[in-house]
């Protein structure tokens, strides 16, 4: 029968064996302080079934299992003041015998039954995995998630994630293959040599390229001197000539003024003449004096009658000839993005553009050899300018004015209502033009002004009468306006979102910069890359990203571009100095 029995005494009651806890006031885990089992507190009486009393086992020790006879690490068992079973309390209120009730609680001495780890499902055999049966297209377009087409210094190993996926399977290292070798960027010679040593060998491989990317080349990297360039022999112009042959399925090919000297004539005879896939072509800043005889050797050549290349930059080529430019321009009957800025094109080859051309993008900054009145006709009449995105007029006004007032005044009603980038810096403008500043500034995104207005004019473009007036600007250049902004002015307050960028000149950056503390108070910062200044606005995090990119940036996020792109790419090296860090 059952009886009641009497808790034990405060002095008898010990910490339970079930209560340890970590402790509250160290470090995790540092089991240090055990609470007092609930029962010998509380005057709760205890049921338990009446039984004989068994005697206990004596403690005896047990020897280690790896060193049965080293008594340091030994264990006994059962441990010192265990009572039995019954002395065990659960939940304070009940005490047995029973062994079930400690599984409940997990308390057992037993060793845990291994878990058991569940076989998958379904197994699939070799290719025949839901991700290597994705169609190539979205395959290549995962793997080329992985891939970083430079690396920070241009040295270090880059895309061993993708080497490694090369030795998955069999679907995996066609579209890792495909990634690899599709574009392909020459940060220095060696990269070039070790690239031309590949294809040579496995010429499959080269019907992959479809760019090979010269803007980041730096051919300091590893040789000092020019001598010690020429001795090493990675990139000549037989080389690269050899490298163009090997790829006939190329489609951009970006240049810049470090490789000029290497653009031979046969290297311009196999990217014009039999390059059948080539659509975009960049000779940015190539100007030297091989690079202008190259091209002048086969102007007398035969030329077909149209070229496929639909991009082209000759941005920055200050010594090609007008020649160049009569011969090129009229053989493109598909040109979109054409970047002649600072060259020598006259009003002959501007208007030579075929009919069929459908421009988006024309860059036409500091071009002393046009004549406003042919860049007015061409905008106004030309069927290739009627669908202009991005379009550039600027000029330095010191020594060359493109556009005067009453040009200005022809200009803007003429203006395509597809145009997001308009720049006019270095013309005349007047406050008579701010009826069509404000009108173009509905569709635009980025306007750069010219002479001859006042800040007055400026704040007319988002405010009048004290009132908002409705816009998309995001990006203004006001270089060509001396003034000082400071934490007070209109252009600062948040009604004039969403405008984020404001380029100022050298000489208002330096005022801004000595109050940059007050500018940070309004919301805004001032920022500096190469010879170029901004008042940007700040976030509310207190970063000043806005998320710049757009489709017809072509990869670039920064406002204000001053190059035209020709391949979707990322912006970098050579191609981001002349794109922000130059002032036209």
């Amino acid at each position: 029968m059952a009886r009641a029995i009497s808790p034990p005494s405060e002095t008898a009651s010990r910490s339970s064996f079930s209560s340890v806890r970590e402790n509250d006031d160290g470090f995790a885990q540092t089991f240090t302080r055990s609470k007092i089992s609930s029962y010998t507190e509380a005057p709760e009486e205890v049921i338990v079934d009446e039984s004989p009393v068994v005697e206990l086992p004596q403690p005896t020790f047990q020897p280690p299992l790896t060193q049965p006879n080293s008594r340091l690490h030994g264990f006994w068992y059962p441990a010192d003041g265990f009572r039995g079973w019954r002395e065990i309390p659960l939940k304070g209120k009940l005490a047995s015998r029973s062994c079930e009730d400690l599984h409940r609680l997990h308390m057992t001495w037993e060793t845990p039954a291994p878990a058991v780890v569940e076989k998958p499902h379904e197994t699939y055999p070799t290719t025949a995995s839901p991700l290597e049966r994705l169609p190539s297209e979205v395959l290549s377009a995962i793997v080329d998630l992985l891939f970083i087409e430079l690396p920070p210094n241009g040295l270090t190993t880059r895309n061993a994630d993708l080497m490694s996926l090369l030795l998955t399977s069999r679907s995996l290292h066609a579209a890792t293959l495909t990634t690899l070798y599709r574009h392909i960027t020459i940060p220095h010679s060696r990269i070039f040599r070790k690239f031309l040593a590949t294809i040579t060998t496995y010429p499959s491989l080269a019907t992959i390229v479809r760019r090979l990317d010269f803007s980041h080349f730096n051919p300091s990297m590893f040789f000092s001197t020019a001598s010690e360039r020429a001795q090493a022999r990675n990139l000549t112009s037989e080389t690269l000539a050899q490298c163009l042959k090997l790829t006939p399925y190329l489609r951009e090919f970006l240049a810049q003024e470090y490789i000029d000297d290497d653009l031979s004539g046969d290297v311009l005879r196999q990217l014009l003449f039999h390059s059948p896939q080539l659509q975009g072509l960049d000779f940015c800043g190539c100007s030297s004096v091989s690079f202008k005889n190259s091209f002048s050797s086969i102007l007398e050549e035969e030329w077909p009658e149209t070229l496929t290349v639909t991009k082209l930059s000759f941005h920055k080529c200050l010594s090609l000839p007008s020649a160049v430019f009569e011969k090129v321009l009229p053989r493109l009957p598909g040109l979109t993005h054409l970047d002649v800025a600072g060259t020598r094109i006259t009003d002959q080859a501007l208007l030579s553009i075929p009919t069929s051309a459908r421009l988006t993008h024309l860059n036409l900054a500091k071009c002393k050899e046009l004549s406003a009145e042919a860049v007015l006709q061409f905008i106004s009449f030309h069927p290739a300018a009627q669908s202009l995105v991005f379009l550039s007029l600027a000029t330095d006004p010191s020594n060359h004015l493109l556009l005067g007032k009453s040009d200005v005044d022809q200009l803007l009603p003429k203006l395509p209502a597809t145009l997001r980038s308009l720049s006019l810096r270095g013309s005349r403008m007047d406050s008579s033009n701010l009826p069509e500043l404000i009108r173009l500034s509905q569709s635009l995104e980025e306007l750069a002004l010219g002479r001859g207005l006042s800040m007055t004019d400026v704040h007319g473009l988002f405010f009048q009468d004290r009132t908002s007036l409705p816009h998309n600007l995001k990006y203004i250049d006001i270089s060509d306006i001396e003034t000082i902004i400071g934490s007070a002015s209109d252009l600062l307050a948040p009604a004039s979102a969403p405008l984020h960028v404001i380029e100022i000149g050298e000489r208002s950056y330096e005022r801004a910069a000595k109050a940059n503390k007050s500018l940070e108070r309004v919301g805004w910062t001032a920022k500096e890359f190469g010879a170029r200044y901004w008042l940007v606005r700040r976030n509310p995090d207190g970063t000043t990203q806005d998320n710049g990119g757009r489709l017809w940036k072509m990869g670039a996020e920064s406002w204000g571009m001053r190059k035209v792109p020709v391949a979707v790419a990322e912006v970098g090296g050579m191609y981001g100095s002349y794109m922000f860090g130059r002032r036209l």
